[in-house]
């Protein structure tokens, strides 16, 4: 089976997905910058004179002219930074730097993992005539070391990936701010503001609604080349386009419009119609969305591959290579990467979680920093193209060498930490990558034991949610796999109402009469009944399954025509919309939002992992439970406090004492007797509002989450 979830509110698809290309086109870059190599040091000349070749495009009298290699650098590194300007505002809308705490630590170490090697660099070079270089050895490349990290530290979980990214979201937009500031040269104001006000009108299209790419293309165009005239890098004009690209997904709402105009269609296939359609289609997703789909993978397997084989050709031999290393340059670059990098994050992440006494701190283990210490040693497309600008001749070669050596040291360095790191023992090897800060949750509200349907142990620590509708043809291929993966002894499974009935006109009906079931008592019975006849859904079968049941039939067809569990399904419906889900089947693990796969061995290999987490982040044997006095267990706010003194806040779920116990965030310190004595009452009520827990003057509330959808959404049929 190859069903696949499609996703909606995504913190995760997007990036994994990111990360794959990224981690695929690393073997192409590297290919490219070793073809660079040998071809600078078989023939130099011709190397040098084919980037030299002059490129011009001429409308009547006016005429732009460049060579290959500042169209390559200038030119199609804009869409390079276009797809980094996108990411990070992807991050920003839908990512985990939603929560704008979890940023604090990212922006610190990014800042200072810039500014630590650039004064290594100065130190080095301090008096001399490459001091003016300094940008060189300040910016990781991000994409070469995922791609990288991918290859050397396989079998890293993604969070060390996704850490290495939100660590070093703001060095390439620095980067470029300094490039502006500092590399360019002889700027001229007035190209300057027209290249303002063409961003301007850009925006003003935007806030209009108009969402056709033909309106923004041209404007886009006039921004670039004002900036290329001013003397200001050009690559800019990618990267604000990209950040003000916003990043949502459709809602349940836009997807049924959705199925309406493709019905209109099918009874009448017009042109006039498919597009109609064709435009629907594209407008459920966010311009940012677009805009990677179509840039990502043009940037990552030949833009960034090409710009590595124009700069990256140095003619290497041993008297040059003496030169090289014997320069304060090279060594200024190298040990800025190799050392400083290093120290910076793993630096400012042991500063930040000791000030913040736990409250700020990475999203990994101490061996996720460290690896992503190293491979943030790992410089080439930003440092390249800063060493274009701020340097010429020999040092221009030094500084090349510098960024080269660089990457290979680091790379190496990383090898070993994850090497070391696979030698530990299990417990501790889970522990040193993943760490044990608490992920952001994605299902709302909480599993509650006493509204939902579940089957498996109350105290298993893994549960698995899924929203489904039982006319979905998805949702009955997934049915099997469920169904053994409920024979592992530590997991429990929920099941929620998502009836699609733009798509599914007998899905509502169902889901009432699986209610109608529950309330008799037969709710898993009739739910695997319904799973195994999907084409057979009409209120005659139901009844027909109720009496196989050996149901009061006439109770159940009074519940069925009477509507009498209604308010139950809408109560799931609500629960999907604020949990971002647009279609069936969605899957949660733990609260986290399940993309990709739902076969058998991806979806145990996800519940595999989430049990190691569970493990990670339960409270030890010593922990003490107090729920406020009178409340019911699984109903409204409970209080968890260790016996360190920090207090944790969960709504409904289950009871804390048990093995599924696991906080979402920790406040403190404060004391027991500070719970007694000051706690607010607080509710879990369904929605995206949260109650907020306040343990003297601790106080927080819980984040609303937003997530993704699954295989039926507006376009399912069976």
């Amino acid at each position: 089976m190859s069903g696949r979830t499609i996703w909606k509110r995504n913190p995760a698809a997007p990036l994994q997905a990111f990360l794959r290309t990224e981690s695929g086109s690393a073997g192409v870059l590297v290919a490219a910058i070793v073809a660079a190599l040998l071809w600078a040091n078989i023939d130099l000349g011709s190397y040098e004179a084919l980037w030299r070749t002059q490129l011009s495009l001429r409308l009547g009298h006016l005429e732009l002219s460049r060579d290959l290699h500042t169209w390559i650098n200038s030119g199609l590194m804009t869409l390079f930074f276009l797809v980094v300007g996108l990411e990070t505002r992807r991050e920003f809308d839908l990512g985990d730097l939603r929560d704008r705490r979890r940023f604090v630590l990212p922006a610190v170490a990014g800042l200072i993992g810039m500014l630590i090697p650039v004064l290594i660099f100065l130190l080095i070079n301090h008096g001399g005539l490459g001091a003016h270089g300094w940008g060189v050895a300040m910016s990781t490349d991000t994409a070469l070391a995922l791609g990288l990290l991918a290859l050397l530290g396989r079998g890293v979980p993604d969070q060390v990936r996704i850490f290495l990214l939100t660590v070093f979201v703001v060095d390439d937009l620095i980067a470029l701010i300094v490039i502006a500031l500092v590399y360019s040269d002889d700027i001229k104001m007035m190209p300057i503001v027209v290249a303002v006000a063409a961003f301007a009108v850009m925006l003003a299209v935007r806030a209009a609604g108009v969402r056709r790419g033909s309106a923004y293309a041209p404007v886009a165009i006039v921004m670039w080349g004002a900036l290329l005239v001013s003397g200001v890098d050009p690559v800019v004009a990618g990267l604000a386009i990209g950040l003000t690209a916003f990043a949502y997904s459709p809602g349940r709402a836009e997807l049924e419009q959705l199925s309406g105009l493709f019905r209109s269609f099918r009874e009448q296939p017009t042109p006039k119609l498919a597009r109609t359609a064709s435009i629907g289609l594209a407008n459920t997703l966010s311009p940012n969305d677009r805009l990677r789909r179509i840039y990502h993978p043009w940037s990552s397997y030949l833009i960034v591959p090409l710009f590595g084989l124009a700069n990256a050709g140095v003619s290497i031999d041993g008297s040059f290579l003496a030169q090289a290393f014997a320069s304060p340059v090279t060594w200024g670059v190298l040990l800025g990467y190799v050392v400083g990098k290093p120290l910076a994050v793993i630096g400012t992440s042991a500063g930040l979680t000791w000030i913040s006494h736990g409250r700020i701190r990475p999203a990994v283990g101490w061996a996720g920093v460290l690896g992503s210490g190293t491979i943030a040693g790992v410089s080439f497309t930003v440092s390249l193209l800063i060493a274009s600008l701020a340097f010429t001749g020999d040092q221009l070669a030094e500084a090349k060498v510098g960024v080269l050596s660089a990457a290979i040291v680091s790379s190496a360095l990383t090898w070993t930490a994850f090497r070391l790191t696979n030698m530990l023992p299990k417990d501790k090897r889970t522990r040193a990558l993943f760490g044990d800060m608490t992920e952001l949750l994605d299902l709302i509200p909480d599993v509650d034991e006493t509204q939902d349907h579940v089957r498996g142990p109350a105290d298993a620590s893994v549960t698995l949610v899924q929203y489904g509708d039982f006319q979905c043809p998805y949702c009955g291929k997934a049915e099997p796999v469920v169904r053994e993966l409920l024979g592992h002894a530590d997991l429990r499974f929920v099941w929620r109402h998502l009836p699609l009935p733009d798509v599914h006109p007998q899905a509502r009906l169902a889901a009432e009469g699986a209610e109608a079931a529950a309330a008799q008592g037969k709710f898993w019975q009739m739910h695997d009944l319904l799973l195994d006849h999907q084409d057979k859904l009409n209120i005659t079968d139901l009844i027909t399954y109720a009496g196989d049941l050996g149901l009061d039939q006439e109770r159940f067809h009074e519940d069925l025509t009477s509507h009498a569990h209604a308010g139950r399904i809408d109560s799931d419906i609500d629960s999907a919309d604020n949990s971002g889900v647009s279609g069936t089947p969605t899957f949660f693990i733990n609260g986290r939002r399940h993309y990709g796969a739902y076969d058998i061995a991806t979806l145990t290999a996800a519940v595999r992992m989430a049990r190691t987490r569970a493990r990670l982040t339960a409270p030890n044997a010593d922990d003490q439970a107090l729920r406020r006095p009178g409340v019911a267990p699984g109903r409204h706010a409970a209080y968890l406090v260790r016996p360190d003194g920090y207090v944790g806040y969960r709504a409904g779920g289950t009871d804390l004492t048990g093995p599924r116990a696991s906080m979402r965030r920790w406040f403190g310190p404060r004391t027991l007797e500070d719970v007694h004595a000051t706690a607010s009452d607080a509710s879990a009520d369904t929605g995206a509002e949260r109650a907020v827990a306040r343990a003297g003057d601790a106080g927080a509330a819980l984040d609303a989450a937003e997530s993704g959808t699954s295989g039926c959404a507006g376009s399912c049929s069976a």
